[in-house]
């Protein structure tokens, strides 16, 4: 790299980029001495239930609006033109299936963590199986989040990239560690309010420099940047309004309908009603960071033209791209190049907080505390803020870990549809088929998984060995990207052979990895299960199957319907009813009263309470269930 692409931070800069740093953790010291000071679970992990619905929504934005997003948008809209705003359309389902299904679901279950709820429709060992998979592929994708705005920073400014990598780190799993989801919530909001700066501000004077917004309008125009709609059907396809608007609805599910970490922010909500329009917010915001980031891409055009830095070798990758852009923008504006690296760390930090804390829940709720059904809030609490702090310090290994990998956006976005695929299926199995069992369920997600990496992995492998030509569905993740854009602009000209047999597979595109997984999972799950011996209607756990088919074929007379096993209703239309038989589930049996709704025999109730003096059981499954949600439910029925 020429010296020509250095350019270097003034001090100014380096004094904002601290800012953000310290306000982050100064978020995070209030909350640990402010309040309950984080003495409970149910406030470490949930904020105590009690948050509103505005810093909801924007934390829900913030999570996964990661750095990663902030440098490839814009780069994918430079080099592909503006098709990319189209998953825009996604949003519509993609925000409205959660608010309306798995919201009400989980919020009136009363789960601490959205795989609780697979223990109480399947049973054990689908829980751990939901869990692993999740803490798998948060993982790796904390890793990239943390990993790849350093690198891009170190490429283009000469910012140390372990001293970037290094304080993020810290200072994230810091403000975790002390301040719970409270602070999570909060300091995302702080965040977002960073991002929306940073990107306006380049896109304001990027604009300005260019010649005003219709100057940039026209030159996109004449480089065929504004992609008008493309209803090609074709999978293979990169980007088509076909992949972006329907993919990314599964997408979109995956991410926002079972991801833990969304769960988690729905389930901090006051009531149910702030969760669902929590939901509701994040839409608008949504389509504004989209539109932020197709105008920066356009921007960018307006001042590079078909020379981008990429091919003058000032940069590497598409990556850095961005940011070379930025500094070139703001070459005469000391503080300014700190205020956009400022709002790619507030992406990069608010992402990997929500993971911590999501992680650390999950930990504690479904892989401890059902082997110590005795722990003490305490020691509970005591116990999340050590995995909180365990996970900061894995994240930090993982970034090192990336840094032996590839390209960026393409890894993190494969992988959480590699994986959040076949979860998004778990569920939907779940929620929507009541005659699903719990070994359809572990077939099902084990297939998801296998079909996903073999398309994945074989995806890889292709591209690699196919470098000379390379496929265009979707960037290469290793070799000289600048060939790569060539050959991508070359063969878009010339027609390439249409791949047949595995390799069309192969060449699927990458937004619809997450929807091919997740009909996976349901398909095989539904035929596994149907051979294994369906579950009935009265072996399921009341609440937790959304009666969908219900809703679709209400023109059918109801005694079809039973027969369909499509007529569990969500059984709370009345709010005093609502979560009573989950919360009494939860009670201690030898002292609960049963609701009356739950028709148990007597025998039954006396062999629970025989138990129950060695633990606490959830009626229907017998299992053991974590003291320290007693209290909390008991608090929770008084408010209703």
């Amino acid at each position: 790299m020429g010296e020509v692409a250095q350019m270097h931070f003034s001090t100014v800069d380096y004094v904002i980029f601290a800012l953000l740093l310290v306000a982050s953790a100064g978020i995070g010291l209030f909350y640990a001495f402010s309040g309950g000071r984080q003495r409970t679970t149910q406030e470490f992990l949930l904020a105590d239930r009690s948050m509103s619905c505005l810093p909801v929504s924007l934390s829900l934005l913030a999570t996964f609006q990661s750095a990663v997003a902030i440098l490839g948008a814009p780069s994918e809209v430079y080099t592909y033109g503006t098709q990319y705003w189209f998953l825009g359309c996604s949003y519509f389902l993609g925000l409205l299936i959660p608010a309306h299904v798995f919201i009400p679901v989980f919020y009136r279950l009363r789960v601490s963590s959205a795989y609780e709820y697979l223990e109480l429709r399947f049973n054990k060992t689908v829980r751990i199986c939901g869990t692993v998979t999740f803490i798998f592929q948060m993982v790796i994708y904390m890793g990239v989040v943390l990993y790849a705005p350093a690198l891009a920073l170190n490429a283009v400014t000469g910012f140390d990239l372990w001293g970037a990598v290094l304080a993020m780190g810290l200072v994230c799993t810091l403000y975790t560690t002390l301040g719970g989801l409270k602070a999570v919530i909060w300091t995302d909001v702080f965040q977002t309010v960073v991002m929306f700066a940073g990107q306006l501000a380049v896109i304001v004077v990027g604009a300005s420099q260019a010649g005003g917004m219709g100057e940039v309008w026209r030159k996109a125009v004449n480089g065929s940047r504004i992609a008008g709609l493309d209803l090609n059907p074709d999978p293979l396809e990169r980007h088509t309004f076909w992949t972006l608007g329907v993919g990314g609805v599964f997408l979109m599910l995956a991410l926002y309908g079972v991801n833990q970490a969304q769960v988690q922010r729905y389930l901090s909500s006051r009531t149910e009603k702030e969760a669902v329009m929590s939901c509701y917010v994040v839409f608008p915001c949504q389509q504004i960071v989209l539109c932020l980031g197709c105008l920066m891409g356009l921007v960018m055009f307006a001042r590079y033209g078909e020379d981008s830095p990429l091919d003058k070798g000032h940069v590497k990758t598409k990556d850095q791209m961005v940011l070379y852009f930025v500094m070139d923008v703001f070459r005469d504006l000391p503080g300014l190049p700190g205020l956009f690296v400022a709002c790619l760390f507030s992406g990069a930090l608010s992402t990997i907080s929500s993971a911590f804390n999501s992680l650390a829940t999950v930990t504690l709720e479904d892989l401890i505390k059902p082997h110590f059904p005795a722990m003490t809030e305490a020691k509970a609490t005591l116990l999340s803020k050590g995995l909180a702090l365990a996970y900061g310090l894995v994240c930090l290994a993982m970034a090192y870990i990336a840094s032996l990998m590839g390209s960026v956006l393409q890894a993190a976005f494969s992988i959480f549809g590699m994986v959040g695929g076949p979860l998004l299926g778990l569920f939907c199995l779940g929620m929507f088929f009541p005659w699903a069992n719990s070994i359809g369920a572990v077939v099902g997600l084990i297939a998801g998984l296998v079909m996903a990496f073999w398309i994945g992995i074989g995806s890889f492998v292709m591209r690699m060995s196919a470098s000379p030509s390379l496929n265009t569905t979707a960037p290469p993740l290793f070799g000289n990207m600048t060939t790569a854009v060539m050959t991508t602009l070359v063969s878009s000209a010339t027609t390439k052979p249409r791949p047949t047999g595995v390799e069309a597979l192969y060449s699927l595109s990458y937004m619809w990895y997450s929807a091919h997984n997740s009909t996976t999972v349901v398909v095989v799950g539904l035929i596994v299960s149907l051979l294994t011996g369906p579950m009935k209607e009265k072996d399921l756990t009341p609440g937790t199957v959304y009666p969908v088919l219900g809703k679709l074929l209400f023109f059918l007379p109801e005694r079809y319907r039973e027969k369909l096993c499509c007529v569990t209703p969500l059984a709370y239309k009345d709010k005093a009813i609502s979560t009573q038989p989950y919360q009494m589930a939860k009670k201690e049996s030898n002292g609960a009263a049963y609701p009356k709704e739950e028709a148990i025999t007597e025998d039954k109730e006396t062999e629970e309470s025989d138990r129950a003096k060695t633990e606490e059981g959830d009626e229907e499954t017998g299992t053991p269930m974590p003291s320290c949600q007693l209290t909390a439910h008991t608090v929770q029925e008084t408010a209703l």
